[in-house]
């Protein structure tokens, strides 16, 4: 009998929160490849067995002085710290336009603007400096993915004196938490919308629904009266 189906993204995550040694993802399916080529039977212990389409091995060019999530604090880890967000874009239809999500992780309050340069890095930059500026003194650490649209990590992290880590490639759990906020997000703006039909009144208005819907992790209480209870309480210790 198998063990439970695994994907490759699982197989490299175990080993490195364990502090062994791993090859990349891009290789790991790669071996499993071969193998199959060659009558073998590692695919089968894959999920999808290896159906979905082929990824090639990203040809982008790499962020400059990324930081790694290997990097970021244990605490950044146990999403029990107030003020450690996670950073992600999501594209419009044909690929054109951007729209910046950002989400803080105790609370799942949510920031979501659309730039206007859609994927340009020194646009997106600008506008999450923007977006986090209010909150600035809460902004403990940034995670994200390796998106060339956050080429200008730096900008960000000086301009809003934080740190911005990139998780690993193809591991999407690493940042969870936007990953699901994202799904939300296309409940009111689906997948093959023009965004250029998109208003900043309406993206308001998206932000504002998911930040004033309950939620059973914040045993009913809307991110909005978490976040806001967070402060409360970061007040009454200074």
């Amino acid at each position: 009998m198998h063990p439970p189906p695994l994907v490759a993204e699982t197989i490299a995550g175990v080993r490195r929160k364990e502090g062994k040694n791993c090859v990349s993802v891009e290789w790991l399916y790669h071996i499993i490849r071969q193998d199959k080529e060659r009558g073998g039977s590692l695919y089968t212990f894959l999920s999808h067995h290896l159906k979905h389409r082929r990824r090639q091995v990203s040809s982008r060019i790499p962020i400059k002085d990324r930081v790694s999530i290997d990097e970021r604090p244990a605490v950044g880890d146990e999403k029990s710290r107030f003020g450690d967000w996670e950073m992600d874009t999501i594209v419009g239809k044909d690929g054109k336009g951007a729209i910046v999500t950002l989400v803080e992780r105790t609370s799942k309050k949510c920031l979501i603007a659309k730039s206007p340069k859609g994927k340009n890095a020194k646009a997106v930059a600008r506008l999450v400096v923007q977006m986090l500026k209010p909150f600035e003194h809460y902004v403990l650490s940034i995670t994200t993915d390796n998106g060339t649209e956050f080429a200008q990590h730096k900008f960000i992290a000086k301009s809003l004196h934080t740190k911005v880590f990139f998780a690993h490639p193809y591991s999407s759990w690493e940042k969870g938490l936007i990953e699901n906020t994202n799904k939300l997000i296309r409940q009111y703006i689906p997948n093959g919308t023009d965004f250029s039909s998109l208003s900043d009144d309406y993206i308001l208005y998206v932000q504002t629904e998911l930040n004033l819907r309950p939620g059973k992790l914040l045993h009913f209480s809307s991110p909005k009266q978490k976040f806001l209870l967070s402060l409360h309480n970061i007040a009454l210790r200074c």
